[in-house]
């Protein structure tokens, strides 16, 4: 196999190791119903990219063995790597400090947070071109941010749970999460930018 299928062969499969692997150590410390814990499960933005991270490889890799074009639209990849690279910085930054896991929840929560991250960095790095992703895809590309913390506000504000403590509004109120909120948009915005940039810039390098 090509260096490129074996990439989304392994990628792929860390992938889908620490989601399972996580929902496994969620599900046996459980302090509440196997459902209401599966449905705050794939309430964290971490589970949720990881998962289209994992999908994003595992349809990479059939699309190769079948030997067919590849099924993600251009800019996709881009888009995937923003996401993932949120979920790393978030977690380095506001998150790490916060609690100290250890043993299998420690690999699996470094697996999630850091070393996916940066594989996918390397791979969007190795194989995205961006000469031909214009800037106004990043418009599209909040979407699933936005949905995302529009749903986990709105099953807070029923459940009383939240997944993250910058969004806690029984905690923070209302308008602190939305100033978090939008701040986090707006490095969504940045990041997205600063990608696409780069991309462009390492784009053109490799055609001279």
């Amino acid at each position: 196999m090509s260096i490129k299928k074996n990439l989304t062969f392994v990628f792929g499969l860390i992938g889908w190791f620490a989601i399972v692997g996580q929902y496994y150590l969620m599900v046996n410390a459980r302090t509440t119903s196997v459902l209401e814990t599966t449905i705050r499960f794939f309430s964290f933005f971490t589970i949720l990219t990881n998962s289209i991270v994992a999908i994003y490889f595992t349809r990479l890799f059939i699309s190769q063995l079948k030997n067919t074009i590849n099924p993600s639209k251009p800019g996709t990849l881009t888009a995937v790597t923003v996401y993932i690279t949120i979920v790393g910085l978030v977690y380095q930054v506001v998150l790490r400090q916060v609690w100290q896991p250890e043993g299998f929840q420690k690999l699996v929560d470094e697996l999630l947070h850091t070393v996916i991250p940066l594989l996918v960095i390397l791979f969007w790095y190795l194989y995205e071109n961006c000469s031909t992703i214009k800037y106004t895809q990043i418009t599209k590309w909040i979407i699933y941010p936005l949905v995302y913390l529009l749903c986990v506000l709105l099953l807070g504000s029923i459940s009383s749970w939240y997944p993250y403590p910058f969004i806690n509004v029984a905690e923070l109120g209302m308008a602190k999460v939305l100033l978090n909120s939008a701040l986090l948009i707006l490095l969504f915005v940045l990041i997205s930018s600063i990608f696409l940039f780069l991309g462009k810039k390492i784009a053109r390098n490799k055609t001279i």
